[in-house]
């Protein structure tokens, strides 16, 4: 039986950008977590599985199923390397998100911002390169200026070495 798309997802986006405050989007808070965990683990293994594909056709739809591989994955499995395993599909949803004028179509900073997310979180020196100058136009300088200490990192070691212990290296 295949899974109904936009009223979960609007499920997703309700919850994420109603229900929670800011804060909780970036605290490492495990009540929270748990929150996220026993409302949409079973989604976000879905999406992780590709088991959505058919999210991708629509702006919502589409933002819900970066939620659920960048943001959710990281609350459900902190410190484990499943946190990340939606990261580059993720930064490809992000990608069509600019190529298809959803981002510039968003007139909320904060959906806006989580688009643009999985590009700030990614181990690729160019792809964080090319986050700085959209989250300045797009979120703001303090969202860039996280990008910018990544970068940082990424060129002191090439990798985030917060992510060691979870990836195993």
């Amino acid at each position: 039986m295949p899974v109904e798309g936009p009223p979960l997802a609007e499920n997703i986006l309700r919850f994420w950008f109603e229900e929670c405050k800011p804060w909780q989007w970036f605290r490492r808070d495990c009540e929270f977590d748990r929150s996220v965990s026993e409302r949409f683990r079973s989604l976000t293994e879905d999406a992780q599985d590709e088991r959505l594909i058919d999210w991708e056709v629509s702006q919502a739809s589409s933002l819900a199923l970066v939620l659920l591989l960048d943001q959710f994955s990281r609350h459900i499995w902190r410190d484990q390397v499943r946190a990340y395993q939606g990261d580059l599909r993720a930064q490809r949803l992000s990608q069509k998100a600019l190529d298809q004028r959803w981002l510039e179509q968003e007139p909320q900073k904060a959906r806006r911002q989580f688009w643009l997310m999985p590009l700030l979180h990614a181990e690729c020196l160019d792809t964080v390169n090319k986050a700085i100058p959209l989250l300045e136009r797009w979120v703001d300088v303090a969202t860039a200026d996280v990008a910018r200490r990544n970068r940082g990192m990424l060129l002191k070691h090439g990798r985030y070495p917060w992510r060691d212990t979870a990836l195993g290296r």
